[in-house]
């Protein structure tokens, strides 16, 4: 609803944050809400596949209208946020919450690569920003990779068109 005020701003973008797990999710479409079947790091890797893939269809769908707007992806990291120890009890807050948190960068390192696509003026729309270091864990913001899943031009056209019959908003790009 946004989108009209800034496409008459200075230098617009969205930035859409996903995590670089989103190589490892996937779509459920017969099951997004894990009715039938939950995984905890299953339906986070959804999630952020899903992030992937909408911030990829606004890209695809912002430059084929000529808009301004450019539409970016960045991901934090491995960040000590609390969403480690805020998982229930078991293996996933065991591992990420108490024996890898050491590893974990700071709020405001992993916050630098969100920084670095909203504000870097050669940066172009479709790119995907997160650390540099090892694994895309930490570090300073370079460019990496998107899963060519997240780019498939109809897994796009159906998370937008759910998400427009979901949310009962219908997101025209003019």
């Amino acid at each position: 609803m946004l989108l009209g005020l800034l496409a008459d701003g200075n230098d617009p973008r969205v930035v859409t944050v996903s995590s670089a797990n989103h190589r490892q999710g996937r779509l459920y479409f017969d099951d997004l809400s894990g009715e039938r079947t939950y995984s905890p790091m299953r339906f986070y890797n959804q999630s952020k596949f899903a992030n992937a893939v909408f911030g990829w269809e606004l890209h695809r769908r912002l430059t084929a209208a000529g808009s301004p707007v450019r539409s970016l992806l960045a991901h934090p990291g491995y960040t000590a946020t609390g969403l480690q120890t805020s998982a229930p009890v078991g293996m996933v807050k065991m591992v990420f919450g108490r024996i890898l948190i050491p590893l974990a960068q700071t709020p405001d390192q992993g916050a630098l690569p969100q920084l670095y696509a909203a504000t870097a003026p050669e940066v172009e729309s479709g790119q995907f920003f997160g650390p540099d270091g090892m694994g895309e864990l930490r570090g300073s913001p370079k460019r990496v990779r998107l899963s060519p899943a997240a780019a498939d031009a109809e897994t796009g056209r159906r998370l937008w068109e759910l998400s427009e019959r979901l949310t009962a908003v219908r997101f025209a790009i003019e």
